[in-house]
């Protein structure tokens, strides 16, 4: 079964603050003066804000202008120690301090999706509000949601809707979408919503479109293409004894981010058929937590949003064998 994709922080005033696994990442990362921590998935600067408490240089880096914006003023105070760059974390690589040489001692991925994009109705997330059928992070998505729905093939779309949101019903769900949107293309998150829920009904508490808006969200902004990009680019941007630590909310990111981690932590392989196990070429880490870290009763009692968070945490070797 499919769960939900949670946002990475509760919602506040500023619909941003309350990063997930607070303590657990900032025990882990161990940030302290001196550090460069890449926060590549900025979102409201939770993270980024104990980093700087602890004395590290930080450079937030974040798709979505408005959640820079409203980083930087969060954080002014910390005047050069912060800085930020706008780009997608598939694109690690591109970030100028990176290109010029530089290592980080510590880059954490949060994937979660943040409270303030899903509770604003014009960006078109959330099914429990009337807004244009966006769903984009970032203005680097290279489409919406509604040109997704519109244009994509009835293949195409059951495709979408059973590998990212791992929905049951995706043929059922597709072939209502490509017959609805015939007679009207999709424009509204709730258009959207009531097509899927006709199609399939309501059972039970959890909305019928929940998986098909998490999986047209996941195909909008290429979200496990940039999380592969990103996994492929970690060795090249941390330094020796750098600190990689993934916080993932979908079972198909942690999947991506376990095996990862496994296959490049692993001192030796074996394959039938080999007279004995060889030395792994891929070699690259250091696992500092054998399984993933999930949040305890008391996080999720006041912020309830982290229950299908895990942290996973490696270090990059000192050097390659």
């Amino acid at each position: 079964m499919s769960e939900t994709h949670e946002p990475s922080e509760a919602p506040s005033k500023g619909g941003y603050h309350l990063p997930v696994l607070p303590a657990e990442v900032a025990e882990w990362m161990n940030a302290k003066a001196g550090d460069f921590i890449i926060d590549a998935t900025l979102g409201g600067g939770g993270h980024s804000e104990m980093f700087l408490k602890a004395g590290a240089e930080v450079l937030g880096v974040d798709r979505d202008p408005e959640a820079l914006e409203h980083a930087r003023a969060r954080l002014a105070g910390y005047g050069s120690q912060f800085s930020t760059w706008q780009g997608n974390f598939s694109n690690l690589l591109e970030i100028p301090a990176i290109k010029a040489g530089r290592k980080a001692d510590g880059l954490l991925l949060d994937l979660g999706v943040s409270s303030r994009q899903l509770d604003s109705a014009a960006r078109g997330f959330s099914f429990m509000r009337e807004g244009p059928l966006d769903m984009r992070m970032g203005p680097s998505s290279p489409c919406t949601a509604a040109e997704l729905v519109n244009q994509s093939s009835e293949a195409e779309l059951t495709r979408i809707l059973f590998e990212y949101g791992e929905e049951p019903k995706a043929r059922r769900i597709a072939a209502a979408l490509v017959k609805q949107r015939e007679a009207k293309p999709f424009a509204t998150t709730l258009e959207l919503a009531s097509c899927i829920e006709a199609a399939v009904g309501r059972q039970g508490r959890i909305h019928p479109a929940t998986r098909a808006f998490q999986a047209i969200r996941m195909a909008v902004n290429e979200e496990l293409e940039s999380l592969a990009a990103a996994l492929a680019a970690v060795p090249q941007v941390l330094k020796p004894g750098g600190k990689l630590l993934v916080i993932t909310f979908h079972s198909l990111e942690d999947r991506m981010v376990k095996r990862y981690l496994r296959h490049r932590s692993t001192p030796m392989i074996d394959e039938p058929g080999w007279p004995a196990p060889r030395p792994n070429p891929d070699l690259q880490f250091e696992l500092l937590a054998r399984k993933a870290i999930a949040p305890g009763a008391a996080e999720i009692s006041t912020n309830p949003r982290s229950r299908s968070s895990k942290l996973r945490v490696a270090r990059l070797l000192e050097t390659k064998p």
